[in-house]
């Protein structure tokens, strides 16, 4: 008989990050109550505040937390399509982004940092900052695997996906793939 490994459970910051955006994603950024996350989590209230102090502080987290997320799969997004055949690179770019949106971690963040607090507005300038950059090299990739060069500099050309992908991410539009292929032809188009 083989020992079947034991699994260490998460560190109790990382399954309250966990639960809150669990409960952003399924029912908004007003599910997501001290109690909920802690009943989500398996933890007590107490140990939210001793992690997170207060709610807005946690929300703060959950900005920064489905930022970080959402910015590791894209850089692991971008590199297989800049590893992919030039004709395929935005089919594979599109296969993350559909499987993100499915997700609903980019609109659950873009809710929770609707936030008024000053330290959820700071953590939602942070978020936007990793996701621009996480933009700009997925840009430079894919205009390298096309072969192309841009005429406006990644980093402005980056604030435009950004952008688009949290229109689509809070869009209920049916036809994505349709803006999607639309908008790819237009930024292509400002190729030299």
């Amino acid at each position: 008989m083989t020992a079947v490994p034991v699994i260490p459970p998460l560190p109790a910051a990382a399954r309250i990050l966990d639960a809150g955006l669990a409960l952003a994603v399924r029912g908004g950024a007003t599910a997501v109550s001290l109690q909920e996350v802690a009943t989500h989590a398996g933890v007590s209230k107490g140990l939210i505040h001793y992690h997170f102090h207060d709610k807005a502080t946690l929300v703060a987290r959950l900005v920064e937390h489905a930022a970080a997320r959402v910015v590791a799969r894209e850089r692991e997004a971008a590199a297989r399509a800049a590893a992919a055949p030039a004709a395929q690179a935005l089919d594979v770019y599109w296969r993350w982004l559909e499987t993100e949106l499915a997700r609903g971690e980019l609109r659950a963040g873009a809710e929770l940092a609707g936030d008024p607090a000053e330290h959820v507005r700071a953590a939602a300038r942070h978020a936007s900052g990793l996701r621009h950059g996480a933009a700009a090299a997925t840009l430079d990739a894919l205009f390298g695997t096309l072969a192309l060069r841009p005429r406006v500099p990644a980093p402005m050309l980056a604030a435009v996906l950004v952008s688009f992908v949290d229109g689509l991410a809070v869009s209920a539009a049916a036809n994505r793939r349709v803006a999607y292929d639309v908008f790819w032809l237009a930024v292509l188009g400002l190729a030299e």
